[in-house]
């Protein structure tokens, strides 16, 4: 191989947007595994894999889904922070309406739903689905500010959330249900399953169709967009549907790993790691570019972060200034302008010396 075809090379790789996602995403898995000896070790038992890297992958799928959905509202210069509060309220319709009555039948005891479990995770599923297009016709047709128009949901999904429960933890006891957040398919987490069955429809979707390149036109230039044909107020209404849509779907799998549903804090916070995650995989605030692969490499790092800080053992109290300040490291870290100026400062041209 040539030297020029090398340096080619080597600057492709080294400009290419999923670098320094995988590179952060690497470093913190070295990390942890430098501080817990045992994390790479994976275990076969009960017809399943067991280890901390599946422990990652499992609790990270409700994020990658948020995540996923949060990058087309984000590509098309918009913001979701209702999605925390949609994930209550899926998860929250759905253990209402599957709960679980004890039966005995024949002296054997077993637990049965109120509802068939398809119809209440269609509910579930739907009730998302509405809250998504509650967001989207605030922002394309009245004109909201993306920000103000979520925040309305954010805000009034936690009491719709706990007026579905009435206030109360609604746990359930229907054994099917867990198989979504709990279960195991392949020896893999079921939930990761749901997670990349996603993120596959979404790359088919975005690559092999125009929407991705109108998602990105309207997130450029929404008025150019407009002037050229593109159904702008359409695809923004679709994209936050589909936002509501991931999130209850991550809702279903956050309610079933539980075992109940707490519309208080079901999905807390969740909308900012969700931003997080699709900013650290070089998705542009500002809309247009985006980054399905990165998203889902956020959602891991922030997971694997998170899971990094437990095991050091750093205080609860502390935890979250802890995360914060690495993320801004990370982010530094991923900044052309930074390493920019920190090569700047590194290789400082000498000063000629001599007498003016």
């Amino acid at each position: 191989m040539s030297q020029v075809t090398r340096s080619g090379l080597l600057h492709r790789i080294g400009s290419h947007p999923l670098l320094w996602p995988l590179v952060t995403l690497v470093l913190i898995l070295m990390v942890n595994a430098t501080l817990n000896p045992g994390f790479w070790m994976l275990q076969w038992r009960d017809g399943h894999l067991y280890g901390g890297l599946i422990d990652i992958l499992n609790r990270a799928s409700p994020l990658m889904l948020v995540a996923l959905g949060m990058t087309l509202v984000i590509a098309t210069r918009g913001i979701d922070i209702s999605v925390g509060a949609v994930v209550a309220i899926s998860a929250s319709v759905a253990a209402l309406m599957i709960g679980g009555t004890l039966v005995i039948h024949d002296g054997v005891t077993s637990y049965v739903s109120r509802f068939p479990m398809p119809l209440a995770i269609v509910c579930a599923l739907a009730v998302a689905l509405v809250c998504g297009l509650w967001n989207g016709l605030l922002v394309a047709r009245l004109g909201l500010q993306p920000i103000i128009a979520t925040l309305i949901l954010m805000v009034a999904g936690r009491g719709i959330a706990q007026l579905v429960t009435n206030g109360q933890i609604v746990t359930v006891y229907y054994a099917p249900y867990f198989y979504i957040g709990n279960g195991f398919l392949l020896g893999l987490p079921f939930a990761l399953f749901i997670a990349l069955a996603v993120y596959v429809l979404m790359h088919l979707v975005v690559t092999r169709t125009a929407l991705g390149l109108f998602i990105q036109a309207i997130g450029i230039n929404p008025a150019a967009a407009r002037v050229a044909g593109v159904r702008e107020r359409l695809i923004t209404v679709c994209v936050y549907a589909f936002c509501g849509l991931t999130a209850g779907v991550a809702g279903l799998i956050v309610s079933s790993n539980v075992k109940s549903a707490d519309g208080n804090n079901a999905g807390a916070l969740m909308e900012l790691d969700a931003i997080l995650a699709v900013t650290l995989g070089g998705t542009l605030l500002s809309g247009g570019r985006f980054s399905l692969a990165g998203s889902v490499m956020g959602a891991l790092i922030i997971q694997a972060l998170t899971s990094t800080i437990y095991s050091i053992g750093v205080p609860p109290e502390i935890n979250l200034v802890v995360k914060a300040a690495v993320v801004f490291v990370v982010m530094l870290m991923q900044s052309a302008e930074f390493r920019k100026s920190v090569r700047g400062w590194l290789v400082r041209p000498a000063h000629s010396g001599g007498v003016v």
